[in-house]
C-alpha cells in the first residue's frame, strides 16, 4: 500500500520480509516492536515534512494494508494487558467498521522523541483507515519511553488477534462493515 501526499510518502507491504525505514528513529523502533508483538513480516519506507504528518500517514497506511488483508471471516476482537517494567497499559481493538480511538497515556517523566500527541495521531490514522475501534489506557507507568512501548507491544498482540482468522462471522448483526 502506498500514499503520496505533499507531506509525505509512505509505503507499507506485508508479509514481505524488509526494514522499516521512516527517518524517525522512534517511530522505526516502535513499528519493530509493533509488529515483532503481531507476528508478521513488514516492510516500511516513509519520507516526510513534519513528524506530525508522518505518524499520522503511517497509521493511515497501515491501516488501509491491514484492512486489504483482513480474511473473508476474521476475528475481529484483540486485547492485552501488556507490562514492561514500570509501565502497565491495557489495549484493545475491534475492527468493526467504526472508527474510535480513545487514549488515555499518563506518565511523570517525558523522554525525547515519545510523545502523546504522535501517538494519538498514529492511532486515529490507523482506526480510520483499518475502520477499527481501539483503546488505550495507562494502568501505572512514569517513563514515556516504558509506557508508549508497552502501547506498541499490546496494539500488536491485540491486532494480531483481531486480524486472525476465525471459522465465523464475528457479528451478531451478520455483516461487519470494514469494506467499501
Amino acid at each position: 500500500m502506498k500514499r503520496e501526499t505533499r507531506e509525505t510518502s509512505v509505503e507499507v507491504q506485508l508479509g514481505v520480509e524488509g526494514s522499516i525505514e521512516t527517518n524517525d528513529r522512534v517511530l522505526d523502533h516502535l513499528l519493530v516492536t509493533l509488529f515483532h508483538y503481531m507476528g508478521k513480516k513488514v516492510s516500511i519506507r516513509a519520507t516526510y515534512d513534519l513528524r506530525h504528518h508522518l505518524w499520522e500517514d503511517v497509521g493511515i497506511t497501515l491501516g488501509e494494508e491491514l484492512r486489504s488483508k483482513l480474511p473473508e471471516k476474521f476475528a475481529r476482537f484483540g486485547s492485552a494487558i501488556m507490562p514492561m517494567d514500570d509501565a502497565l497499559v491495557i489495549v484493545a481493538v475491534d475492527i468493526s467498521g467504526r472508527p474510535y480511538v480513545s487514549v488515555e497515556l499518563s506518565y511523570g517523566e517525558g523522554e525525547t522523541g515519545f510523545e502523546k500527541a504522535l501517538v494519538r495521531e498514529f492511532l486515529w490514522g490507523l482506526a480510520r483507515s483499518l475502520r477499527a475501534t481501539i483503546h488505550v489506557k495507562t494502568l501505572s507507568g512514569i517513563n514515556a519511553h516504558h509506557v508508549i512501548e508497552a502501547t506498541f507491544k499490546g496494539l500488536g498482540k491485540a491486532l494480531g488477534e483481531a486480524v486472525g482468522e476465525s471459522e465465523k462471522l464475528e457479528s451478531t448483526k451478520g455483516l461487519l462493515e470494514v469494506w467499501g
